[in-house]
């Protein structure tokens, strides 16, 4: 048995907002988002375009999900269709903010993405009473100011209050688990990737060890855990006991170990030229972002996604790794081109992402004696960095750009990849 008299045992909340983007347009144009069938689409004048959100009507009545097409929603009178806002969104998401600074500190508050917060309700006692009628006063304001429903979770630590709301809290509206309720409730949990912070594949590799609930992974050899899974061994185990040591005002890692961009085409882009105006495009961003950081990285990741419309889906993500470290649009380039070539089955491509890995210092790559112009390269890319961080990123394109298939004209004035 664990003993818990030593962990921390603090009144952490983690509050999710309901269906954030539904809900948010549903708040704007004064519909009920629990009641209105409602979907948020990349671009509505796209028949093949993604959606990106669906309300809980839309989920239930007309089985629209998130990654569905434009062309799959019905012809329905009650059906609501937008646009992403994302200049909305984000000043909603400031706002949600502002209102749980006025019961915790901003040290309190670790936001953990736009539509959910951490907070540490640690001596509000005395202001607010007791925490959890804390958190539904929180959750009633955020709906009478905001309109914006919530779930909510509390718990001794941020996994524990982030498990109460993933597990039950988004189906009771809020919910209070202790370290009592491990046993009952947190190893019942089966498949594995329900539980925060266990993936696919890992899920994959625990039932290959015979662990196929959370009750199986806290009772699991320790040393057989870290033997296979190192570090992240050692969390698996102590978080099938309910176990974190995190703290809400924790910093965020120093140092960024990536450099990547992700990309939903709005068509299907069906030749190899098409596909690499894309893939320029994007390695110019990956690159510029690695030396505006004076980074340059080894490993360059290059991912396709297929059609699912007309061939089934699919794709491949395929990496190499250089001999010397680069931020160089070109040779990052020229390595995606090579992978595509060795890895594409020739079917049309919806979506294409790439990433710069094993990053170091860009001052530690080494001259190269054969090749006199590197040098040249980087000063000029320099330059282009410049015009473009002074102008914007159109003030300097590519020509490519200016075709068809280019993206990089429409994307520059979107924010997060849709409209403002």
């Amino acid at each position: 048995m664990m003993d818990y008299s030593k962990m921390p045992n603090r009144p952490i909340a983690c509050i999710d907002m309901m269906s954030f983007y539904t809900s948010c347009m549903a708040s704007l144009h004064n519909l009920d988002v629990q009641k209105v069938p409602i979907a948020i689409v990349a671009n509505l004048k796209q028949q093949g375009s993604v959606v990106l959100a669906a309300s809980p009507p839309m989920k239930k009545r007309f089985n629209i999900k998130t990654g569905n097409r434009l062309w799959e929603i019905p012809h329905h009178p009650e059906i609501r269709l937008f646009e992403p806002k994302m200049s909305y969104f984000i000043d909603m998401s400031m706002a949600i903010t502002e209102i749980l600074h006025k019961y915790v500190p901003a040290e309190a508050i670790h936001v953990y993405s736009i539509d959910e917060s951490f907070l540490d309700l640690t001596g509000t006692e005395r202001l607010w009473g007791d925490p959890v009628q804390t958190v539904k006063k929180i959750q009633a304001e955020l709906l009478e100011s905001l309109n914006l429903p919530s779930t909510a979770g509390m718990g001794p630590n941020m996994l524990m209050a982030k498990l109460a709301l993933d597990i039950e809290g988004k189906k009771t509206g809020f919910a209070k688990w202790s370290y009592d309720d491990v046993q009952t409730k947190l190893w019942n949990v089966s498949p594995l990737s329900e539980m925060w912070g266990i993936g696919r594949q890992t899920e994959k590799s625990l039932n290959a060890m015979g662990i196929f609930s959370v009750g199986d992974l806290a009772n699991f050899d320790l040393q057989q855990l870290e033997k296979r899974f190192g570090v992240m061994g050692n969390q698996l185990y102590f978080h099938g006991w309910g176990i974190d040591l995190s703290e809400t005002d924790a910093p965020l890692p120093q140092g960024q170990i990536s450099y990547g961009k992700n990309q939903m085409l709005m068509r299907d882009y069906n030749t190899r030229d098409e596909v690499m105006v894309v893939t320029l495009e994007m390695c110019e961003d990956v690159a510029k972002r690695a030396r505006d950081a004076s980074q340059a990285g080894r490993t360059i990741s290059f991912g396709i996604s297929y059609s699912n419309r007309a061939y089934g889906g699919g794709g491949f993500l395929r990496s190499r790794t250089l001999r010397e470290s680069t931020n160089d649009t070109m040779a990052i380039y020229n390595v995606c081109k090579e992978l595509f070539r060795e890895n594409h089955n020739g079917d049309p491509v919806r979506q294409i992402s790439i990433s710069l890995s094993k990053l170091e210092d860009e001052h530690s790559m080494q001259l190269d004696l054969f090749d006199t112009k590197k040098w040249q390269v980087r000063k000029l890319a320099a330059v282009m960095d410049d015009i473009q961080n002074r102008f914007g990123p159109t003030a300097l394109l590519r020509a490519v750009s200016l075709t068809d298939a280019g993206t990089a004209l429409k994307r520059s004035s979107l924010i997060g990849g849709h409209k403002g």
